[in-house]
């Protein structure tokens, strides 16, 4: 099984920005326990600032992979490219939340891309790409 995870925009900052949101753990820290746990499964991880480049990650890996895990950031809410993107390729999309976006500003409450996505995980901190993951191992 391959699984593709893909961080948007400020969350090469995790570990760094806002930690009583988005809590004190680096994401790399965290991605290599998730290798660690699961070795079966081969993992890449992409990160980047740059819609464009999102979704060229996304056009890459969506058509071999067995799954992507998304945090689009703040892309979630206005990126119709990325919903496109999404929608165009074969793999399924889990969109993943870090912090609960439903207590947080009203804009947060919508997401662009959760349409084209097979299931959305919100307000589990970093926990919530595990569960993402679980979905795809448990859909095999």
């Amino acid at each position: 099984m391959k699984i593709a995870i893909i961080n948007g925009p400020n969350l090469n900052l995790l570990g760094v920005r806002e930690k009583s949101i988005y809590g004190n753990r680096g994401f790399e820290e965290y991605f290599r326990e998730l290798q660690q746990k699961y070795q079966s499964v081969s993992m890449d991880y992409f990160q980047s600032n740059a819609e464009g480049t999102l979704i060229d990650e996304i056009h890459r890996v969506g058509f071999s992979f067995d799954g992507i895990i998304l945090n689009a950031g703040a892309y979630t809410h206005t990126s119709l490219a990325l919903a496109d993107a999404i929608a165009a390729i074969n793999t399924k999309v889990v969109e993943v939340h870090i912090s609960n976006v439903f207590a947080r500003e009203e804009i947060r409450h919508h997401s662009m891309i959760s349409a084209n996505c097979v299931g959305v995980i919100s307000g589990f901190g970093l926990d919530s790409y595990r569960l993402a993951l679980e979905f795809f191992i448990s859909a095999k």
